[in-house]
């Protein structure tokens, strides 16, 4: 039986987003707002949908994308870690899932894999 104690925290701190729910995909979990994918917990870690602007925040505070490895090449995706200290303080956390929200709403098509920068 698989731990959902992360899973389970996380969607205690983002309890006042409407139509909150998590679903299991590729061994992690895809969080969901309605019909907005959002955020993605994967290992215990806890990522967010960014765009080319509020990609900054999660970079200058030393966060990375989202990877996972295809044929044998790392690829990433427009979701990066959110911080620990973000992650422990639900009403900050909340508002960052918020612009995740509106990310994710803008971007009606799914965002397609590419290679990792290393």
């Amino acid at each position: 039986m698989a731990d959902n104690s992360f899973k389970d925290f996380v969607l205690d701190q983002l309890h006042t987003l409407p139509d909150l729910r998590a679903r299991a995909m590729f061994g992690a979990h895809g969080i969901y707002a309605g019909e907005k994918f959002f955020a993605i917990l994967d290992e215990g870690r806890l990522f967010f949908k960014t765009d080319a602007h509020s990609q900054a925040d999660y970079t200058k505070r030393g966060m990375g994308p989202f990877t996972y490895e295809m044929k044998g090449r790392v690829m990433s995706m427009a979701y990066h870690e959110v911080p620990p200290d973000v992650l422990e303080n639900a009403p900050e956390l909340t508002a960052w899932a918020q612009r995740a929200i509106q990310v994710a709403a803008a971007k009606p098509k799914k965002s397609k894999p590419r290679p990792a920068r290393g």
